[in-house]
């Protein structure tokens, strides 16, 4: 594993303007890596599916941004993830078989863009997100 960090949501409340950035040093410019970001959520939680935006910062100032969906339950409402309390953690592909060309410092943010009806602008606060990870793993051959 190259990477791998947690930022707790306080008080399990993520607002959509609260970007979670990493700072991810790389000196590895061959290697091919995946990577992902982790999600924990409880019960608390409302919604079956997460939207996210995710934007990766090269060192050179080059931004790469995509959003995302992630299903956080199944078609019968049961929680994916894993984790037997009320707490599910989700492992959720970003970047598949990625090498990070530059050395470098490499810049993860991510925010929620995970509305309901009422809240075009994201000003309700996403409920049940306890935590929000990268992770990123060296892929094995």
């Amino acid at each position: 594993m190259f990477f791998d960090k947690y930022k707790a949501i306080e008080n399990h409340q993520w607002h959509s303007e609260n970007n979670i950035d990493f700072i991810v040093s790389n000196s590895d410019t061959i290697s091919t890596r995946n990577v992902f970001i982790n999600i924990r959520n409880n019960k608390k939680y409302e919604f079956s599916s997460l939207f996210l935006i995710a934007k990766m910062e090269f060192p050179s100032g080059y931004k790469v941004v995509d959003t995302l969906e992630y299903e956080m339950t199944d078609a019968y409402g049961n929680w994916l993830g894993s984790g037997f309390t009320d707490i599910k953690e989700n492992k959720l592909f970003y970047k598949e078989n990625v090498v990070f060309s530059e050395k470098g410092d490499y810049k993860f943010s991510v925010q929620h863009a995970t509305r309901n009806v009422n809240d075009i602008e994201g000003e309700i606060s996403l409920q049940g997100i306890t935590d929000v990870g990268l992770r990123i793993e060296k892929v094995k051959k």
